[in-house]
């Protein structure tokens, strides 16, 4: 089974621990954030899970096996970590044929790709002259290669324009559709909110939350109602009489904590209150991360 299996991990570079005891799953089948302020150990991990580090204990096995077991690897995991390593001198597709080369992909897979990723124009461009999203493009196409079950993106929309990043969103969340393994690293709250469908956080080396991406933003939020109304007399005092209570917002608009939308609106419909807007109001991810984090970021900056 396409699934990535943590059980433990650590990593100590000299007297500092990076990665603290991490136990967990990533699953096929949806899209897994992994989130976590800078030096968290998300790189680390990564770095782990792929054989490019060796850890201090525990391990990560991918379906069953460790990376450097596996006999074609980019057949069975694709990962982006540094869109610049690939060595300037080389040209795009020349860079994929290597790879392909050495996993026993065909070469067509290489022009195919390079079409998915839309650089199939510059495939004979040396890699040097590349902006940064020409090379985070080409980073995905070689993750992509090997059609593999698993994929481990870091920062995947790095350096993207706005449709890059429309395309690598779409791309990731049809790779899960379809049954595979998609590991995402990221710092963009707002962006992974909407393609990722579980959280992975980590804060100093440990686990700090490992659930649904809803019920994550839940659990950090307090049910809050937004609305708007001619007659927020007659609101407030029928609120009242249900222990609730009405705040003055901006624009106009008041709010309701407690509450859901569905509750005041069957209030207002049953007292005969014309309400003109009424929505739920929820935390967004980055609020709910923030909460988890706040005392878990080595660097923070001060307010001016």
């Amino acid at each position: 089974m396409n699934r990535i299996e943590i059980r433990e991990l650590t990593k100590d570079h000299g007297p500092r621990r990076v990665v603290d005891h991490l136990t967990f799953d990533v699953l096929p089948g949806r899209v897994t954030g992994f989130l976590g302020p800078n030096g968290a150990g998300k790189s680390t991990t990564m770095r782990l899970i792929l054989g490019l580090d060796r850890p201090t204990a525990g391990s990560a096995v991918i379906a069953g096996r460790r990376f450097t077991d596996l006999r074609t690897p980019l057949r069975e995991v694709g990962a982006l970590l540094d869109p610049q390593a690939p060595h300037p001198g080389r040209r795009a597709r020349d860079h994929l044929l290597a790879l392909a080369v050495s996993n026993g992909i065909p070469a067509s897979r290489v022009d195919a790709v390079l079409e998915q990723a839309g650089i199939a124009a510059v495939a004979r461009r040396r890699i040097g002259t590349f902006s940064l999203g020409m090379r985070q493009r080409l980073g995905i196409a070689a993750a992509l290669l090997g059609d593999p079950g698993i994929l481990l993106l870091d920062e995947p929309t790095n350096g993207l324009d706005p449709e890059g990043i429309i395309w690598i969103r779409e791309l990731m969340r049809g790779l899960a559709a379809e049954g595979r393994t998609v590991f995402v690293s990221s710092h963009l709250m707002a962006e992974s909110a909407s393609f990722v469908d579980h959280l992975v956080v980590l804060g100093q080396g440990r686990l700090l939350a490992d659930t649904p991406l809803q019920e994550f933003i839940d659990a950090r939020s307090t049910p809050r109602v937004r609305l708007r109304t001619a007659e927020p007399e007659r609101l407030a005092a029928a609120l009242a009489r249900e222990g609730l209570r009405m705040a003055a917002a901006e624009d106009g608009r008041w709010t309701v904590d407690g509450a859901q939308a569905e509750r005041i609106g069957a209030l207002a419909a049953r007292e005969g209150v014309a309400v003109l807007e009424l929505s739920d109001e929820r935390a967004s991810l980055e609020q709910a991360y923030l909460d988890l984090t706040a005392d878990r970021s080595p660097f923070s900056a001060t307010a001016a």
